[in-house]
């Protein structure tokens, strides 16, 4: 229980300050164990009446699996620009580029009471509405448990891959997900590990935009 109380709330000691990151909590684990890595922590902050993003990255290196652990109170606007620059300062390193190399999410499965791991290293974003999007649509939005698909029916977060497993496809549609900028950190993490058998459903890695 000591071990399970630490990951909940990842420390952080920089210059004798201690900060923290508060974890995401799941059911469920995906990855449990990633060897050679490197912690990227994005906070939690507040200044005067703003919320703020800040990433410390000192300790990365680019060869290795970088995990990425995110205060589960920042709200996706703050977190996904974080999360693609450092994306595009990895995917263009030429010097030491690790093709191995993994990006990861940590959250914290609250049954096995472990640290565990989302990848996402192939996942590209786009801070932005998809105009005439090819596809199969999800759309989640903040505090629903509706999830629009191709903007004219809902489905219950817990039916979705029942009911798209109900219609018979020629050819697997490619899958877009739409999340809300607005949407908390945690709930994203939720949302994804829902829906995640969906990254076999076809040959692409489904396309994520938020707004």
């Amino acid at each position: 229980m000591k071990y399970f109380i630490l990951i909940i709330v990842c420390l952080f000691f920089s210059c004798g300050k201690k900060e923290d990151v508060l974890l995401p909590k799941s059911n469920v684990t995906i990855v449990k164990d990633v060897q050679d890595l490197s912690p990227i922590y994005i906070f939690f902050k507040i200044e005067e009446k703003d919320t703020i993003a800040e990433v410390n990255r000192k300790n990365s290196i680019i060869s290795t699996n970088w995990i990425f652990n995110v205060d589960k109170r920042l709200p996706l606007k703050l977190v996904i620009p974080e999360v693609i620059k450092l994306q595009e300062k990895k995917r263009g390193e030429k010097a030491h580029k690790n093709e191995k190399a993994e990006n990861y999410y940590s959250y914290a499965d609250s049954v096995g009471k472990n640290l565990a791991f989302l990848p996402f290293t192939k996942v590209y974003y786009k801070m932005e509405k998809p105009m005439d999007q090819p596809g199969f649509i999800f759309e989640f939005r903040k505090g629903n448990d509706l999830v629009l698909l191709n903007n004219h029916f809902e489905v219950k977060k817990a039916d979705i891959l029942k009911e798209l497993y109900k219609i018979d496809f020629a050819i697997n549609p490619k899958i877009v997900f739409i999340f809300d900028e607005n949407m908390s950190y945690e709930e994203y993490i939720q949302n994804k590990i829902l829906v995640r058998d969906l990254d076999t459903f076809n040959d692409e890695i489904p396309s994520e935009f938020i707004f």
